[in-house]
């Protein structure tokens, strides 16, 4: 059996250790167990939603004999109020919430995949209601304002021996400005986009921008090199203010 049907069959063994359960109402699955089947490897984890009735929701949180009684379970980790990371034994690595059904038209998440539901259970319970989630595209403007003052920023740390610090504005906040900016300079292909995370499969959706990451992310030893390969990449694409230009191109150049 090839991995991707080991887990397509684990999500299924979850769902059917669910459907044992009198106040299960349904699994969803999301992600690479999702709707983008097409996209699921070796080396996916299992994204689910565990929808449950109305009082519920805490004894299957509190209780993971509905996950455990399928597999033996290695480690589990309440990492958010809802639910948990959790390693089976033989590897497989999961992510999951517990909702209960009235919560849902609250969570934003991408539409998924019904792979179990009881009886009476609208397939509709899969496609999120919550819509305000989605937030406003930033203007090209704010995008470079922010790149720009992430990189200026980052350079006075780095002057000042916050070397750390310096990293995670130069090589982080500015370059996740950088990487939203993809779209206004080529089209995407069609691989899959992630709503919640640009850095997802960005190789795959923007080859030719992909290729200046290694140039913008040269490591905590070379935070001037990988400000200056960004500031330049700005300066080529866009039209940056000059003065703004000047500071980082400097701090870029200064030694301290």
């Amino acid at each position: 059996m090839n991995k991707t049907t080991f887990l397509l069959n684990r999500l299924n063994a979850i769902g059917e250790s669910l459907a044992k359960r009198d106040t299960a109402l349904a699994l969803i699955g999301l992600g690479s167990v999702g709707r983008e089947l097409d996209r699921l490897d070796a080396f996916s984890d299992l994204d689910f939603f565990a929808i449950v009735k109305a009082g519920s929701k805490a004894h299957y949180l509190e209780n993971l004999s509905w996950l455990s009684d399928v597999a033996p379970v290695a480690y589990a980790f309440m990492n958010t109020v809802d639910g948990y990371k959790l390693l089976y034994a033989d590897g497989v690595f999961c992510e999951f919430a517990v909702f209960e059904e009235a919560e849902l038209a609250h969570i934003p998440f991408a539409p998924g995949r019904v792979v179990w539901k009881a009886d009476g259970v609208d397939e509709a319970i899969a496609v999120p209601i919550y819509r305000s989630g989605e937030r406003e595209r930033p203007s090209t403007s704010y995008l470079l304002g922010e790149a720009l003052t992430n990189l200026y920023v980052g350079l006075l740390r780095e002057q000042r021996g916050e070397r750390l610090s310096a990293l995670r504005f130069i090589q982080g906040h500015a370059v996740d400005r950088i990487v939203e900016l993809a779209a206004r300079l080529q089209e995407a292909t069609n691989a899959h986009a992630d709503p919640f995370n640009a850095d997802r499969r960005f190789e795959q959706r923007y080859p030719n921008m992909a290729q200046i990451l290694p140039a913008l992310l040269q490591g905590y030893n070379k935070n001037r090199e990988s400000a200056l390969a960004a500031l330049t990449f700005l300066d080529e694409h866009f039209a940056i203010n000059a003065g703004m230009k000047t500071a980082v191109r400097q701090l870029c150049n200064t030694h301290h």
